[in-house]
């Protein structure tokens, strides 16, 4: 009996034995997996074509269009869209597709973090498209950059000359939509050459006249001769505006380190905030040194080579969620449309050295202060943007709403590309000086180049014979 019961002990205990051992062995392959897994997910090793990968990066091989194709250090490696994990490195990533200009950027390859491409192609041989057709001048886009404010005086019937408005939606090009008509013309105004001045919140134009001024709204067609002269009115409402805009942008540059508010307040010009208020373009007016680690250091931030010595006249991009800050060009590289700004002026009394002296700086340079200036309490704050002649005074707010009347480059409205005009080509390049890509070299007066609001098209200005006016046309980047 005695024999027995030590026999079912040590049954017993080697059934327990071996399931401790069986649950310290899944305990183990589950940690192990567990880490393995995690490791995996994280990029520490992965297994490629090469073989097994340690402390991998990722790459995100995107583009716009998609179905391009991917090459690194000038092998093929797949299609986009797609991942590819890589060891730590730099490589060179090439993303061509038939039709559209190639792309090229030398990436940095980090451990454990993903590199996006985010290619943005450009077909090579983009279509054209007329906007309108009786002759166009006196052009004008909206602050909100969703519409175009222009004039003719060519129409077949005269009840059709005057200011038309086009709304820039999706739907534009439909057979249903097309420019309206908001004023008629009043010859003995010369509404051809008047200035127009956008209200901030783009539902008024002021038109400055040789004779009168006016202000209207744009939402559906008015009588000139009917409306009154608002002559007396006009400094008020323009302080009004710029007070309007000062609080805008107060409230937008908060977001931004103070030591890049005071390089944009004491040396630089023509500073632009980007669409989604992330970037800031700005060209430099003196030299300068911006300090590192303005914001704490992020992840998987932008590899390009930065610039935080200011050189006057460059002109440059900072990202404030990135910190970084890129020279893009030099204004010399630029052309020079001051003399087209002049000549489409002539008959106006301002000078050429007043419309030099016409260039964007910023209005809330008081961000220290913890209360905005107030229009009521000092009124004569808000008038920065006025000038001494009508000229001067619309192209300071023309300037101060968007690049785009300036010899100098304009945001595209993704805030990951900047547009301008170089060499008689109209060029693409992204915010930190890389793929400089030339989308048309056709025709066309480049006084005026602009893009669609979801940055599918451009619009420019242009005659294709000597005999005809100009007129505005689409050029397809889709």
């Amino acid at each position: 009996m005695p024999h027995k019961s030590k026999n079912f002990f040590s049954r017993f205990l080697d059934i327990i034995s071996s399931r401790i051992i069986y649950t310290l062995f899944s305990l183990v392959i589950i940690v192990v997996g567990s880490y393995f897994a995690i490791q995996y997910a994280r990029g520490s090793w992965r297994i490629t074509n090469s073989g097994i990968v340690a402390n991998a990066g990722l790459l995100n091989a995107n583009s716009f269009p998609i179905g391009a194709q991917v090459f690194v250090n000038d092998k093929l490696i797949t299609a986009t869209d797609d991942t590819i994990y890589l060891e730590p490195d730099t490589y060179q990533v090439k993303i061509i597709k038939e039709g559209y200009s190639p792309w090229s950027k030398e990436m940095m390859i980090q451990s454990e973090l993903v590199a996006q491409t985010n290619a943005l192609l450009f077909p090579v041989a983009p279509s054209l498209t007329p906007l309108t057709f009786t002759g166009i001048d006196n052009v004008n886009p909206s602050p909100d950059g969703q519409r175009i404010l222009f004039f003719t005086n060519q129409a077949a019937s005269k009840l059709k000359n005057g200011f038309y408005v086009l709304d820039l939606n999706s739907n534009f090009l439909s057979l249903q939509s097309g420019p309206k008509q908001i004023t008629d013309d009043l010859e003995d105004l010369e509404l051809a050459k008047a200035q127009i001045i956008w209200s901030p919140d783009s539902t008024e134009i002021m038109i400055l006249s040789k004779e009168k001024e006016f202000l209207i709204g744009t939402d559906k067609k008015i009588n000139l001769s009917e409306q009154k002269d608002i002559s007396f009115q006009k400094k008020e409402i323009l302080a009004s505006w710029e007070n309007e805009i000062y609080l805008r942008e107060r409230q937008f540059l908060a977001e931004f380190p103070t030591e890049v508010i005071d390089l944009a307040k004491n040396f630089a010009k023509n500073v632009y905030l980007s669409p989604d208020k992330k970037r800031l373009l700005y060209t430099a007016t003196d030299s300068a040194t911006l300090a590192d680690n303005l914001i704490p250091p992020v992840p998987a931030t932008n590899t390009q080579e930065e610039s935080r010595t200011i050189e006057p006249g460059a002109i440059y991009v900072y990202d404030r969620e990135e910190d970084k800050n890129f020279k893009i060009s030099t204004v010399s590289a630029l052309p020079d449309l001051l003399s087209e700004k002049i000549a489409s002026a002539s008959g106006n009394s301002a000078s050429p050295s007043s419309i030099l002296n016409v260039e964007k700086s910023i209005l809330a340079n008081d961000l220290e202060q913890a209360s905005p200036k107030s229009l009521e309490a000092s009124p004569t704050a808000f008038n920065r943007l006025q000038k001494a002649d009508n000229l001067s005074t619309a192209l300071s707010f023309a300037n101060y709403y968007t690049a785009a009347k300036l010899n100098t480059i304009q945001w595209f409205p993704d805030s990951k590309h900047l547009l301008f005009v170089a060499d008689g080509r109209i060029r693409i390049m992204e915010y930190d000086g890389q793929n400089d890509t030339i989308v048309y070299s056709g025709p066309f007066a480049n006084d005026f180049v602009y893009p669609w609001p979801d940055g599918s098209k451009l619009i420019i200005k242009t005659s294709f014979s000597p005999d005809s006016p100009n007129n505005l046309y689409v050029i397809d980047l889709k």
